[in-house]
């Protein structure tokens, strides 16, 4: 999922998110309480970020892989899935 927030409000992105039924993982505020989830955050990452290091021209990338705490909140959901359709 790739979103973009428009005027910058607080929140925004997820209040539009659970509005529409996809609560952020971890949001107890907009979304479901889970405490079955290894989790005490926004399942939220930057995978990627590209920016203007001061005193660069050019644009440099930075990527960041899927932190291990998020990974196993991924694996616990595709076990319940599975389960639910078994």
């Amino acid at each position: 999922l790739d979103v973009k927030p428009i005027t910058g409000r607080t929140h925004q992105i997820r209040l539009h998110l659970a509005f529409i039924g996809c609560p952020v993982v971890g949001d107890t505020i907009y979304g479901h309480r889970r405490a079955s989830l290894p989790l005490n955050r926004h399942f939220l990452h930057a995978w990627r970020l590209t920016i203007r290091l001061p005193g660069e021209s050019q644009l440099r990338t930075f990527e960041a892989p899927l932190p291990s705490e998020l990974l196993l909140v991924l694996d616990q959901l595709r076990l319940e899935e599975a389960a639910r359709r078994s």
